[in-house]
């Protein structure tokens, strides 16, 4: 232990005596814990390495200053307390951190995250750093609105329960007029779908500025709905170039009788959190597309875990979120995939390392958040989503509807008469895991759409290894 005149001489030391690792420091009820996984470079140690992510992301710098003793130094510094070799994975380190929960802001994202993710993220001493997951006291938890709608008052609002919600994405996603995209729409809706969708990258482009889609869509949900009787919606990309012309959008969209309007993950997290405080205000849902995680959330060593922006967008308040498919075309291992639907529908998500999650988080009432599954899923796996994913999500069939080569009515009556044969099977007991194919190809007899969608795509799969999976040991147990 350094005496107050050896902690605070000119200088530089190790992080670990400046006080930024505590291997006997017991987190309090309100810190906020985060664990990274730390690579660091050759020949330095895992617990130096880790007192200096603790340091550079709380109050340190590179050398001593005096001026720590102007504040409640002790109380500031984060601590390193735990560091865990990865299994499996030599010269890789779990490190937890604890920090105070007054280094953060009320109720803001982008203070979290300019500590958690800030400058450390470039610390030469690491070859790599990954955030891998993070606990939220619920004091904390308590300055974030959460999802404005949430998933029991969705359901209210669409009249629609028991079941997963469809939907699809407009395709192509660039290049139709206005008018054609809303007879995509129209067809896709009076065929079965909950919703239809706009794509991330479509926002207002020369071939389609966005009031003249804005107008074409919603007369296409109108004139569906009217025909079947059913509420139906489009999410509307009010992504934009500024917080002014978004409002101007999501207003537009309301003035229109929309039940929804979507956002990208690429507009940063103030704006999503400014979205989402408008969205309450207007009882408007709430969808955000997550385009552009994968640069940071795909690779095992370095980045921010997909497990973790879920935590930060529930808390930002989004009411959707795309969470990942397992038999799809992009990126997810199933138990990471399970885990991130928890941290999106729990009430209190239990700690559970076969799938990722490092920490018991309880969710201090915040609303639940519907996690969407989209990118190569076809009528065919049907039995296969609801098994991985339950039935509180969004199953959205872009190709797997529009691509039908009956037509994209018949692709959307397809989707919507698998989902209703194995929904009906599971709920008469049956196991739609082993005999998913079978009640498919039941259903299929007296429906020639699904029958076309089951010929067209029935071997079609993404079988590829995931870059992103859990690294634990089992702990044998008694039998």
């Amino acid at each position: 232990m350094l005496t107050q005149a050896e902690r605070y001489k000119s200088g530089v030391m190790p992080y670990a005596q400046m006080g930024y690792w505590d291997a006997d420091y017991v987190p309090k009820e309100t810190d906020v814990i985060a664990v990274f996984r730390i690579s660091p470079q050759d020949g330095v140690d895992p617990i130096e390495a880790a007192a200096a992510v603790a340091g550079e992301s709380s109050t340190a710098t590179w050398t001593v200053v005096w001026t720590d003793r102007l504040t409640a130094c002790e109380a500031y510094r984060a601590k390193a307390y735990r560091v865990d070799p990865v299994p499996g994975s030599p010269g890789q380190y779990f490190s937890y951190i604890a920090y105070d929960i007054d280094l953060f802001e009320e109720g803001s994202i982008a203070n979290l995250t300019a500590s958690i993710i800030g400058n450390v993220f470039g610390f030469k001493p690491l070859k790599a750093l990954r955030l891998e997951d993070m606990r939220m006291p619920v004091a904390y938890l308590k300055t974030f609105q959460g999802p404005p709608t949430g998933i029991v008052v969705e359901r209210e609002r669409l009249d629609k329960f028991g079941r997963p919600l469809l939907g699809a994405t407009t395709k192509p996603k660039l290049g139709l007029s206005s008018k054609n995209y809303g007879r995509v729409v129209y067809e896709a809706l009076k065929g079965g779908l909950d919703f239809v969708k706009d794509d991330e990258n479509i926002n207002s482009q020369p071939f389609m500025h966005w009031r003249d889609r804005f107008l074409y869509c919603m007369e296409a949900v109108n004139k569906a709905a009217a025909a079947t009787g059913e509420v139906k919606g489009h999410y509307l990309n009010v992504t934009a170039a500024t917080m002014e012309d978004m409002y101007e959008r999501a207003d537009f969209a309301k003035q229109l009788g929309s039940c929804i309007v979507m956002i990208d993950l690429v507009i940063g997290y103030t704006a999503i959190q400014s979205m989402a405080k408008w969205a309450r205000r207007n009882d408007m849902i709430l969808h955000l597309h997550r385009a552009g995680h994968g640069t940071y959330t795909r690779q095992k060593t370095h980045g921010v875990s997909f497990r973790v922006i879920a935590k930060w967008m529930r808390m930002a308040g989004v009411d959707h979120i795309h969470a990942g498919t397992v038999v799809g075309k992009l990126e997810g291992d199933p138990n990471v995939i399970k885990g991130i639907y928890s941290i999106c529908r729990d009430s209190f998500t239990r700690q559970n390392l076969e799938q990722g999650v490092f920490f018991d988080q309880d969710w201090a009432g915040l609303r639940k958040m519907m996690p969407v599954a989209s990118g190569g899923i076809h009528a065919g796996q049907m039995h296969q989503l609801i098994s991985y994913l339950g039935e509180d999500v969004v199953l959205q069939f872009g190709g797997g509807t529009i691509g039908h080569p009956h037509g994209i009515q018949a692709g959307a009556t397809a989707n919507r008469v698998a989902l209703e044969a194995i929904i009906k099977a599971r709920n008469e007991g049956r196991d739609i895991w082993q005999e998913g194919p079978q009640i498919l190809e039941d259903a299929a007899r007296w429906c020639s759409p699904l029958r076309a969608a089951l010929q067209t795509w029935k071997d079609v799969t993404f079988n590829y290894q995931s870059t992103d999976t859990a690294d634990f040991v089992p702990t044998a147990t008694t039998a």
